[in-house]
């Protein structure tokens, strides 16, 4: 009898209709194909994500979490209704309401702050894409109290390529991936431009190129890289100046380069008693000075013609000013930065140092690559070639969340560009709207006004003291002490001290805190229970030391249970979202792009996107930007704003399709009605290309510059010089030595003083000090994994199945050391507190080095979860370890546990003790269970689609 084959249909037929959007599964913001099918009530339902091939993010790659997606926007956890709360908080006790109650009640609680005192909202949001907007809402409400999740995620990363060079790295910039020969990455884990990476080193590999892994621990990238460095947490800085000193000691610089793009050849005063000691030496017009090569004079840096020359100084009215050449000679040839000085400390023999330091000059040096396109910069020089060094970088959080990150990123930047490596042909290249430099960003601003908006952006960027957000008598004007002495240059606001501050009254009393999709009461806070119990805490009178508590999310997660007012949000595949050019960008170095999110499915319950919400909200509050003259509401929800709202004349939150003159344009124009169905018939995004001649040196080519006036970034030109030695921090340095009208508190002048460094310099993380090394002398680190981004990616059907749960990772000498077997518990201790949990063995990992998997673990109740489920009772977060306060000095001040220039929250200068203790029935601390308003939901969670 012959054999059956059975009857397959090799090309089911995946959906009846195909709707393009941008993916939200991490901040990618990939492209995707979401696959419709019609089911037996007649509603078309998603059925199947895939990547979009046409996207300009990930040309049709997408990964896990892309894919599953769609066990996102079916969740059982989604929230259905509005929520008010009807028990203690914390207790997830709830009522539904209807939206016009609400928003009603919302309008109650923020009406009588508007008109009174303004401050009294703290506005936070968390990882989104409409931060442009919140921003906007918060700004008219007239509240200082307004930040997004950079404070402690990347400000350090973003902050310092700002100041040093215009922008950094991921939404700023990438590597050229087409030209690039040696890639070398510092503190990156899976989640950060996850596709976009592995799709470069795919690239870079297949043609020979070389990769460098920097990190603690390897995985992911680290796992595929040429040449693993294993470093010591918290001494990146230091590994990277010894790379400085040997580069500068074997004269493998590019001094071309520094000489015409940096301000390595401007002039500083070297007068110690002069009250302008340490700044640049400028010309009436303000503009800094060189030694013209050509003539032997002083001139303008940018002046036609002009060779800057980086040896020669200048002396008048008995005043050396030397060039910052001379000054980064002194500072990075002393010993102390050595190869064998910093070898032990890094975790990294000298021999190693010298090996990468000599493999990076030669591969830009040797191995340099010439494009046959002409350019002129902005002195007037045209030049027939573009010459690039093919050595291209990349970093984020695991440099940028330390005490010291701010310097070590700065460093960094500086080690790239003493190679030549930025924006040419093979090295690291700007995504428009970057490069930027520092100042022409806005300035931060807190003037505020009873029933006023504020007086100007909320978050910026200053150059000095006088940009400080400090009341008349000196405190802080906002609720995080952001743009303060503490941390001058806290450009994304301190999201992780908001309710510590708060629940302190320090700086001042706030009555409602409203958070957009910011989980605070679990893994988005250092100080987990400790948070949690500010939250919940109440005074004298019994009531709420936090008085009001309004939260937007999508899902249950642990922090609606702490709200009083919960307005649901809903998923990324039902509502608009703007991915605009003032915010976060889908750019890539070739053209700047932007794109939307829009509705390819309506919600099934009764839930509103948050901006829209906001819209709303803002009408019935009577915020300037969102009434009418008549006081009628201005846009009727976001994809409204999304197409009316103009920032300034012609320019808006979308660059595409806009209306010119003589029709359709891109980039400058008036509002099109139909602005949002060209994006969607497009693929959801709009990408402007820049011309050949102009995508490289952009901020020396006049050919760039040219186009970005047209297309809206700039209204004038912007050339300028990378600020290897940076000014601002000398203005502050100044300041804390008695110079200027606004002086530093004096328990701050010596910080300041040390930390300020104009040129980048290496420090122990603040931790150390602050805690005894030798009781506590493992570092311990959290890495998102790239199956999940945050906290919400453990409640989805699929991905949970990659990572259930989280062991604790110890390196061999460890492991070992304590006796442990896979599977085995141990407690671990910091000078905050301790946690119990489940350890496994890994090799690949520094010797003083333990981790973790961030956002695993959950708490009972939330998320629709059932209460045995392995995230609540095997998973667990380092954060209950780690405080948002350093420990106390005897000083009776609140000292913050971030980088003390920009604020950024130091997660990863955790030190602990390891001991290995009987295995619990679960991880500890054990948090008893949450109510939820979605109840728990099914064992099996599957349905289907279609007829």
């Amino acid at each position: 009898m012959p054999h059956r084959q059975p009857d397959l249909d090799l090309s089911p037929h995946v959906s009846d209709e195909v709707r393009r959007t941008t993916c939200y599964m991490c901040a990618c913001r990939c492209g995707i194909n979401v696959h419709m099918k019609e089911g037996a009530d007649g509603e078309k339902k998603v059925a199947y994500i895939e990547g979009n091939r046409d996207h300009p993010i990930n040309k049709g790659v997408l990964c896990a979490k892309g894919s599953a997606g769609i066990m996102q926007h079916n969740s059982p956890a989604r929230l259905r209704a509005p929520l008010k709360r009807t028990g203690p908080r914390g207790s997830g006790e709830f009522e539904e309401i209807g939206w016009d109650e609400a928003l009603s009640l919302a309008a109650e609680w923020l009406a009588p702050l508007r008109a009174d005192a303004p401050e009294k909202l703290a506005f936070f949001t968390g990882r989104d894409q409409s931060q442009s907007f919140t921003s906007y809402w918060a700004q008219n409400f007239g509240t200082p109290n307004y930040a997004a999740h950079g404070g402690f995620c990347s400000v350090n990363m973003a902050a310092a390529g700002i100041y040093t060079m215009g922008g950094a790295f991921w939404e700023f910039g990438s590597p050229d991936w087409e030209h690039t020969k040696l890639f070398m990455l510092f503190g990156v884990a899976e989640d950060h431009d996850s596709n976009p990476i592995k799709m470069g080193i795919g690239r870079i590999k297949a043609r020979g190129a070389r990769v460098i892994g920097v990190n603690p621990i390897r995985s992911g990238y680290n796992a595929v890289a040429d040449d693993w460095v294993g470093i010591t947490p918290g001494t990146d800085g230091l590994f990277i100046l010894a790379l400085v000193h040997e580069l500068m000691r074997t004269g493998r610089i590019d001094l071309e380069y520094l000489a015409r793009y940096t301000n390595a050849p401007v002039l500083v005063n070297g007068d110690p008693k002069s009250p302008e000691h340490g700044l640049f030496l400028r010309d009436g017009e303000g503009k800094p000075q060189v030694i013209d090569r050509n003539t032997g004079k002083l001139a303008a840096f940018d002046a036609k013609g002009v060779r800057p020359d980086l040896h020669s100084a200048h002396r008048a009215a008995g005043v050396t000013h030397r060039p910052v050449m001379h000054l980064m000679a002194e500072r990075y040839l002393d010993p102390q930065y050595a190869p064998e000085a910093v070898a032990e400390r890094c975790g990294i023999t000298a021999r190693k140092i010298k090996a990468i330091a000599a493999e990076l000059a030669r591969v830009a040096f040797d191995e340099a690559i010439t494009l046959e396109r002409e350019w002129t910069d902005f002195r007037g020089e045209t030049h027939k070639t573009m010459t690039g060094r093919p050595v291209s970088f990349h970093a984020m959080r695991g440099i940028s969340a330390h005490s010291n990150g701010f310097q070590t990123c700065r460093a960094l930047h500086v080690l790239q560009i003493l190679l030549g490596s930025v924006e040419v042909p093979g090295g690291m290249r700007f995504k428009p709207p970057y490069p930027k430099p520092a100042h022409i960003h806005p300035r931060p601003h807190s003037n505020t006004a009873p029933g006023k908006p504020l007086d100007g952006p909320h978050l910026g960027y200053p150059m000095g003291p006088e940009d400080l957000c400090l009341r008349p008598d000196g405190s802080p004007a906002r609720i995080d002490k952001a743009f303060t002495w503490e941390n001058p240059l806290s450009a994304h606001g301190l999201m992780h001290m908001v309710i510590s501050n708060a629940h302190a009254g320090d700086p001042y009393k706030i009555d409602t805190l409203m958070l957009y999709m910011a989980n605070m009461a679990w893994n988005s806070s250092m100080n987990t229970a400790g948070v949690m119990r500010m939250l919940t805490d109440t005074d004298e009178n019994g009531d709420y030391v936090i008085p009001r508590i309004i939260y937007s999310d999508a899902y249950s997660s642990e922090m609606v249970a702490y709200a009083d007012l919960v307005l649901p949000d809903t998923t990324y595949l039902e509502r608009y979202d703007c991915i605009s050019l003032l915010d976060r960008p889908i750019s890539e170095p070739n053209g700047a792009a932007d794109a939307i999110r829009w509705p390819v499915v309506a919600p099934d319950r009764d839930v509103r996107g948050f901006q829209s919400v906001l819209c709303d909200l803002g009408a019935r509050l009577g915020l300037p930007g969102f009434t009418n003259e008549d006081g009628s509401q201005r846009y009727s929800d976001y994809a409204d704003y999304i197409t009316r709202h103009e920032r300034k004349p012609g320019i808006g939150p979308l660059a595409g399709w806009r209306m010119g003159e003589t029709g359709l344009t891109h980039g400058r124009g008036a509002p099109n009605e139909a602005q949002l169905d060209s994006y969607i018939k497009n693929g959801g995004f709009c990408v402007q290309h820049i011309p050949d001649e102009a995508q490289y040196f952009k901020p020396w080519n006049m050919g760039y510059q040219d186009w970005a006036v047209k297309i809206g970034i700039f209204d004038a030109p912007q050339p300028y010089l990378f600020e290897l030695y940076s000014e601002p921090l000398r203005r502050f340095q100044l300041a804390a030595e008695g110079h200027g009208e606004r002086q530093p508190p004096d328990n701050l002048r010596e910080r300041i003083k040390a930390t300020m460094e104009p040129l980048p310099i290496w420090y122990a993380p603040l931790e150390d000090g602050h805690v005894d090394e030798a009781e506590y002398p493992v570092h311990a680190l959290t890495q998102r994994p790239m199956a999940m981004y945050h906290s919400w990616g453990s409640q989805n059907a699929w991905l949970r199945q990659i990572h259930g749960h989280n062991p604790l990772y110890l390196p061999t000498r460890l492991f070992e050391r304590h006796g442990f077997a896979d599977g085995d518990w141990a407690r671990v201790t910091s000078a905050h507190g301790e946690i119990t949990v489940p350890v496994a063995h890994m090799a690949a990992l520094n010797p003083h080095t333990v981790w973790t998997w961030n956002a695993i673990g959950k708490r009972k109740g939330a998320w629709a979860l059932g209460k045995d489920a392995p995230e609540a009772t095997k998973g667990f977060l380092l954060n209950h370890l780690i405080h948002e306060l350093l420990p106390p000095k005897g000083d009776g001040l609140r000292w913050s546990n971030s980088d003390p220039i920009t604020g950024q929250a130091a997660w990863f200068d955790l030190r602990v003790k390891i001991e290995k203790v009987p295995a619990p029935a679960e991880a500890h601390p054990v948090m008893g269970a949450q109510a939820s308003p979605v109840g728990e939901g099914p064992t099996q969670l599957a349905w289907k689609v279609g007829r």
